[in-house]
């Protein structure tokens, strides 16, 4: 997401922030704490509205992820 033409829909500001967030998808993996959705968030650096973005995990980073909870 380099070189991202944001603007706020809320505040009409450029001015943004890149971040990454990983939640459990359903039960299987709320009981196991497997992380397996990833999203990409972009945060207005005036007003700190969010946008989420969901984005592809690997089955690497799911079985790591696994092991080191």
């Amino acid at each position: 997401m380099k070189n991202l033409n944001y603007t706020c829909p809320k505040c009409d500001h450029k001015g943004y922030d890149i971040g990454q967030m990983r939640a459990t998808g359903g039960t299987f993996s709320k009981i196991f704490d497997i992380q397996n959705q990833k999203f990409t968030s972009v945060i207005c650096k005036r007003c700190t509205y969010t946008e989420f973005y969901k984005t592809k995990t690997s089955a690497l980073s799911n079985v790591f992820d696994f092991f080191t909870n």
